[in-house]
C-alpha cells in the first residue's frame, strides 16, 4: 500500500510538471498527431498519380499519337510536355519537370508496317524510387501494346480469330493475385512504418528528456525522496503517466487507419492491441536503458534521436533485412521498430498467429526489461551526479 501511494504521489507530481513545461503536450500530442495526419493525408490517393512526362514524337502519325493518349490515359501518368528532340527532353528531367519521357524516331509507323522492327526508346529518372519504377511500368506497357496492337491488325488481315491471336501474342496467361495489398496501396505499407517510427522517435526522446531533466533541474533527490528510496518505484511513479497517454495517443492512431481508413488487418483486434503495447513498452524501455547506460540529458537523448533514425532504415519496409549484408542483419535485432514491424507484417497484415513472430516479440519484452539492467546506475545518478552542461 505504501508503494502503491508513493507511485500516486510521483504520477501526480509528473502530471504538474506536464501542465508546466510545454515541451511535454508539443511532443507528446501535438506533434505525433501532425505526423500521424500528415503520412496518412500524403498518400490518401494510395499511389503516385498523374505524374509529368513527357513525349518525343518525331514521327507525328495516327498511330504514335494514339500510343501516347494511351500513355496518358494510365493512373501514373499524365502527358505534360512534347519535345522536338532529346536534349530538350534531358534537360526538363534534369530540372525535374518530368520524371520521365518517350522518344519515337521518324519513320517508326513505316518500320512497323513493313516489319522492320523500328526502336522506341524511353527514358526515366530513378532519382524517385516510386516515380521511376511505375513510370518504367507504364512505359514498357505502351511499348508492349505497341507491337501487340500492329501484329493483331496483321494477323486479323490474314484471317486468324481472335482467340488464334491472343495465344499467339500472350502464350502464356500470367494470374496475378497480389495477397492483402491488392491495389499497391503505399499508404497501407508506409503509413503503418513511418507514423509507429516517428511515435518512438518521441517516445525515445521525451523518455531521456523526462528523467535527464531532474538532473539538469536538481531535482533528482526529491525524487528518490517520494520514492522512498525505491529507484524502481521512482521509475514506475514517473513513467506511469507518460505511458498511459503513449497509448491512448497509438491506440487512437490504430482505430484512425484500420477503423476509419480501413487498412487491412486480417490479424484481428487483439494482435493491434498487443503490438501497439509493445511497441509503446519496448520503446520506453530502450529510453530509460539509453540514460541509464549514459547518465547524461545530453548523450542519453543523442544516443536515443540516433538510434531512432536509424531504425527507419533498419526496420525492413523500405530495403528488406534479408537482403541487406550480414552485419547489417545482425545489427537490425538492436532497433525495436525492426521487432514491431515484423510483428505487425506477419501477424496483423498477414493474419498469422503469434507463434510465427515469437522471436520479434521476445525482442520487444527483451527491450521492455532491458532498464532492469541499469537501475542501480540511474539511483547512483539520481541521489550523487551533479549536471555539468
Amino acid at each position: 500500500m505504501e508503494t502503491l501511494r508513493h507511485i500516486y504521489a510521483l504520477s501526480v507530481r509528473e502530471c504538474k510538471i506536464f501542465l508546466r513545461n510545454p515541451i511535454y503536450p508539443f511532443c507528446m500530442i501535438v506533434f505525433p498527431l501532425l505526423a500521424m495526419f500528415f503520412f496518412t493525408s500524403m498518400l490518401q490517393e494510395g499511389q503516385p498519380m498523374d505524374m509529368p512526362v513527357g513525349v518525343v514524337d518525331l514521327d507525328n502519325t495516327s498511330t504514335t499519337r494514339n500510343l501516347i493518349r494511351r500513355l496518358d490515359a494510365f493512373q501514373s501518368s499524365h502527358v505534360v510536355a512534347h519535345y522536338s528532340s532529346l536534349s530538350e527532353a534531358r534537360q526538363a528531367i534534369q530540372e525535374n519537370k518530368i520524371y520521365a519521357f518517350l522518344y519515337i524516331p521518324e519513320g517508326t509507323t513505316e518500320k512497323m508496317l513493313s516489319a522492320r522492327q523500328p526502336k522506341v526508346s524511353y527514358y526515366y529518372s530513378m532519382t524517385t524510387l516510386s516515380a521511376g519504377s511505375l513510370l518504367y511500368r507504364d512505359l514498357k506497357t505502351i511499348a508492349t501494346l505497341g507491337s501487340a496492337a500492329l501484329g493483331q491488325a496483321t494477323m486479323r488481315a490474314k484471317g486468324l480469330t481472335d482467340r488464334q491471336i491472343a495465344t499467339f501474342l500472350q502464350p502464356i496467361h500470367i494470374d496475378l493475385h497480389q495477397l492483402n495489398n491488392a491495389t499497391t496501396d503505399y499508404n497501407t505499407y508506409l503509413s503503418t512504418v513511418m507514423v509507429p517510427g516517428v511515435m518512438m522517435l518521441f517516445i525515445f526522446l521525451i523518455t531521456t528528456y523526462a528523467i535527464g531533466t531532474e538532473l539538469k533541474f536538481h531535482h533528482s533527490q526529491e525524487l528518490m525522496r517520494m520514492a522512498g528510496g525505491h529507484v524502481k518505484v521512482a521509475l514506475l511513479g514517473k513513467y506511469l503517466p507518460h505511458t498511459l497517454l503513449w497509448l491512448s495517443l497509438v491506440f487512437g492512431y490504430s482505430y484512425y487507419v484500420f477503423g476509419v481508413l480501413h487498412f487491412p488487418h486480417p490479424g484481428g483486434v487483439g494482435m493491434i492491441v498487443l503490438s501497439n503495447c509493445l511497441m509503446v513498452f519496448a520503446a520506453q524501455g530502450f529510453g530509460i536503458f539509453a540514460f541509464g547506460l549514459m547518465p547524461s540529458l545530453r548523450m542519453s537523448m543523442s544516443i536515443s534521436s540516433l538510434w531512432a533514425v536509424l531504425s527507419f532504415s533498419m526496420a525492413g519496409a523500405a530495403f528488406p533485412v534479408m537482403a541487406m549484408d550480414g552485419a547489417l542483419q545482425s545489427l537490425s535485432w538492436l532497433f525495436p521498430l525492426r521487432h514491431y514491424w515484423s510483428v505487425y507484417q506477419t501477424c496483423v497484415f498477414n493474419g498469422f498467429g503469434i507463434l510465427d513472430a515469437w522471436w520479434h516479440v521476445a525482442a520487444l519484452l527483451a527491450f521492455m526489461l532491458l532498464p532492469i539492467l541499469v537501475t542501480s546506475k540511474i539511483k547512483n545518478a539520481m541521489l550523487t551526479y551533479v549536471y555539468i552542461p
